[in-house]
């Protein structure tokens, strides 16, 4: 069953750097770093001690909150550091990588003849339900809830994102045993975006696909969750980024947790931007060294540059991110900026600002905000790239003054802080949104639960 979905308001963000559609298999990082924040709100409780021999597949921590869900180790090897910051809280697990360690078999399952309650216990016991997210709250899915839908985004949109056209193919069969499992633990369907019929996941079973068109966001699963059934009070539904299925479905198969990843490596300071096969949790320095980087001033972003977290060069890649990049740093000021026409940067606005005449064109841009924090200045600029049905300023300004029953009236439960990514890059008054939505939902976590 397809449905199509066309998305009008929006901006593409177009950028130098683009990955080459070329898989590099590059060095194998020496170790994996497992980041207790990639897990918004949950409170990790150690279950194995520094210099503890592991195998992939072994649990490494439970959630304090919910004892159920487990966090295992992506890789074999040894425990070499449990860093800890301010009142000794827990920020990174060091790994040595052993990949001839072998893999914790946790023994196969047939979804197609599993029972709902079977496949969730598998899930659970396996590390494999840190990748299910909830809405409302955008976090790990409480395993004593049941969604009305699950939602995948299998289009990705954002500038300079990886390609999942590219990085699925060939998954079709670990695609299709994850989404046939999924399907048994919702109340509703599994809908699944894609951006057209030729996506590994336009031909699944178990599923609803719609194949959706448009400017970013339309990749954002937001974006997918708002046009097909918005989240009210009370409601739960899940999301799951189509590059983990891969795990699920393979895990599912195989008996077998295999954190393996396709990753691009892009940005207009990347000398030779491609595709890498590497680890969650892996050292970018890996890929960076093997693909190269120009100049000495540069950002290093795990994710994507409207989402992704600025890391050092010595860095590891996030839990959830498929993509790394790097751009110029932008700690320097044009003079007169302001006052004088603008034909390199982008903008939505016509004032000053030429980008609208060439919608092809690629820009080199670095990290400047171009201006300085300020009050909100209301332009109407936020409703013309914002696709969901409310309006984003006023949500903002509920989050800011911490007025619940407004956050309630205007959507809160629906949304996440990357829907606001795009939102935040074209304020002319350079506020942080999602910091704001992020504080909004936990704020609502908190109070209401």
């Amino acid at each position: 069953m397809s449905k199509d979905i066309r998305i009008k308001k929006g901006l593409d963000i177009r950028l130098v750097g683009e990955a080459e559609k070329v898989i590099s298999e590059g060095p194998r990082s020496r170790t994996i770093t497992i980041k207790p924040s990639d897990f918004h709100l949950v409170t990790p409780k150690m279950v194995v001690k520094e210099g503890a021999k592991l195998q992939a597949g072994d649990e490494l921590f439970y959630s304090k909150l919910q004892e159920e869900i487990r966090f295992v180790s992506p890789v074999a090897g040894t425990l070499t550091e449990i860093r800890r910051g301010a009142r000794r809280v827990i920020t990174e697990l060091v790994i040595e990588a052993d990949y001839a360690g072998g893999h914790k078999d946790f023994g196969k399952l047939d979804p197609s003849s599993a029972s709902a309650d079977e496949i969730k216990t598998k899930l659970l016991s396996s590390g494999l339900w840190a990748f299910i997210k909830q809405r409302p709250y955008d976090v790990v899915a409480k395993a004593d809830s049941t969604p009305k839908g699950i939602y995948i985004s299998a289009y990705s949109t954002a500038p300079l994102s990886a390609d999942l056209d590219f990085t699925l193919a060939g998954k079709e069969s670990e695609l299709q045993t994850a989404v046939t499992a999924l399907s048994k633990l919702t109340e509703g369907s599994v809908h699944i975006s894609v951006g057209s019929s030729s996506s590994p996941l336009s031909g699944l079973n178990d599923a609803i696909i719609h194949t959706i068109s448009g400017p970013h966001p339309a990749g954002n699963v937001g974006t997918l969750i708002n046009k097909v059934d918005p989240v009210n009070k009370g409601e739960v539904v899940w999301t799951i980024a189509a590059q983990d299925l891969i795990i699920i479905g393979e895990l599912l198969l195989t008996g077998k947790f295999n954190a393996e990843r396709i990753i691009s490596v892009a940005g207009a300071s990347v000398k030779s931007p491609k595709y890498y096969r590497t680890m969650i949790g892996a050292e970018v320095s890996t890929f960076s060294y093997d693909a190269g980087i120009e100049g000495d001033n540069n950002r290093f972003i795990s994710g994507d540059v409207l989402t992704g977290k600025q890391i050092k060069p010595d860095g590891a890649l996030g839990f959830y991110n498929n993509a790394f990049v790097a751009i110029p740093e932008g700690n320097d000021y044009e003079f007169f900026g302001w006052n004088k026409p603008v034909f390199n940067k982008i903008s939505p606005s016509r004032a000053l600002t030429f980008s609208w005449m060439q919608p092809k064109k690629k820009y080199n841009l670095d990290t400047n905000t171009n201006g300085e924090h300020r009050a909100f200045v209301v332009t109407g600029n936020y409703e013309e790239v914002f696709p969901l049905d409310m309006y984003p300023l006023q949500l903002l300004k509920a989050c800011m003054v911490k007025d619940l029953d407004e956050m309630e009236v205007l959507g809160m439960y629906e949304v996440a802080p990357e829907d606001f990514a795009l939102t935040e890059f074209i304020c002319v008054s350079k506020q942080p949104h999602q910091d704001i939505i992020r504080e909004g939902l936990d704020l609502m976590y908190n109070e209401i639960g």
